[in-house]
């Protein structure tokens, strides 16, 4: 416990971020061009902004939260056909903040306040448990999230699970996600700072394909202030010296190659298909879908549900959560932030999750538009 105090103490170290902050300075005043740079983590939104981070940077360098919240990026359309299924009689476990967001017409929370079960677990194992305890109950377990979680649902279905539980999957592949947004000029982004948590997971060697296209500098980065600090100072700097590359701040914990136990566990039960994030576009090779040999197990195949992704009933009216979600627009540009769309009565799936811009702005008060280098 004290070799991590201690460790917490240095990441969180004011006079070594004062010195970042100069460096960072120094390096943007060179370059003198506007840099934007995109993170893809709900974590670290809430880093830089519970810190003040954007409060540091110069006014030519400019870090713009991308789609990196699971909730958030969860197709309307899968939360709709939970919903079916907990008022069919089929007992929908979920993760909490999951069970709060809203499909086309109600979340999970409003379906069990009419009378659906719906129960919040902390992971897989929970839902297996309870299937094994209430065998003559039909279970589903709502596997929401990204890479990150996906190996523990894999781990599971290779042990075995119950016959009486289903798997509706909705995971996402963050590598993918980014990659696509780096092959893309939309947006006009520079520069990327990858999820620490997910790239532990599946390394750096899937973001190398992507990055011979685009040549844009990226960054797996922690998630203490001075790991989001030293991250923008690499990236500055290889825009300085014109050599952009792939580099990891996050050596304590990622590698090039990753996590390749949870990996293979991966592979051995889901294939990757075409995957829509929730208010933007579908994305090629972002979703999960499980193997034929487990098709037994695939709630769309047990319940004959159909495969669906946009919906033009996604949010509430004049909700602008896919600007938000993919880092267009900062949350007190939405008409309903702060108005009628708040943490303990959110209207869009970004003010539900703790990992979601929205709400990561609104419980730190931020009600002001973000200083931008350009529109």
């Amino acid at each position: 416990m004290s070799e991590y105090l201690s460790l917490l103490k240095y990441y969180r170290d004011p006079t070594l971020a004062k010195a970042l902050r100069l460096r960072i300075e120094e390096l943007a005043k060179k370059i003198q061009e506007n840099i934007m740079i995109m993170h893809v983590c709900g974590s670290h939104e809430w880093t830089i902004t519970h810190y003040g981070i954007r409060s540091l940077l110069p006014e030519n360098v400019e870090v713009r939260a991308g789609p990196g919240c699971p909730v958030c990026i969860t197709p309307a359309t899968d939360i709709d056909d939970a919903v079916k299924l907990a008022m069919d009689g089929v007992v929908v476990t979920t993760y909490g903040d999951m069970s709060r967001a809203r499909g086309t017409k109600m979340s999970l929370e409003e379906a069990r306040a009419m009378g659906g079960d719906v129960r919040v677990i902390y992971g897989v194992q929970d839902a297996v448990k309870m299937a094994r305890r209430e065998p003559n109950k039909d279970f589903l377990f709502f596997a929401v999230g990204m890479d990150t979680t996906a190996p523990a649902t894999a781990f599971e279905m290779m042990k075995g699970v119950p016959d009486n539980l289903s798997f509706l999957v909705s995971y996402r592949y963050t590598p993918a996600i980014q990659g696509s947004v780096m092959d893309s000029n939309v947006l006009g982004i520079d520069a990327f700072i990858s999820a620490g948590h997910s790239v532990t997971v599946t390394g750096l060697r899937p973001y190398y394909e992507y990055f011979l296209r685009s040549k844009k500098p990226m960054v797996a980065t922690g998630f203490e202030p001075i790991d989001v600090l030293m991250s923008i100072y690499m990236i500055l700097k290889q825009i300085d010296e014109g050599k952009p590359k792939i580099e990891n701040e996050y050596t304590r914990s990622v590698t090039w190659e990753g996590n390749v136990k949870a990996q293979q566990v991966m592979e051995r039960v889901f294939d990757l298909e075409d995957g829509y994030v929730r208010g933007v576009a579908v994305f090629p090779k972002a979703g999960f879908r499980l193997k034929e040999e487990f098709s037994k197990k695939d709630a769309r195949v047990q319940y004959g549900l159909k495969d669906r992704t946009k919906s033009k009933d996604e949010y509430v009216a004049g909700a602008r959560c896919g600007e938000v979600v993919m880092g267009l627009i900062d949350p007190p540009e939405c008409p309903l932030y702060g108005k009628t769309c708040k943490p303990e009565d959110p209207k869009g799936a970004p003010m539900v999750s703790q990992e979601g811009t929205c709400w990561i702005w609104a419980t730190h008060r931020i009600v002001n538009v973000s200083p931008r280098c350009r529109r």
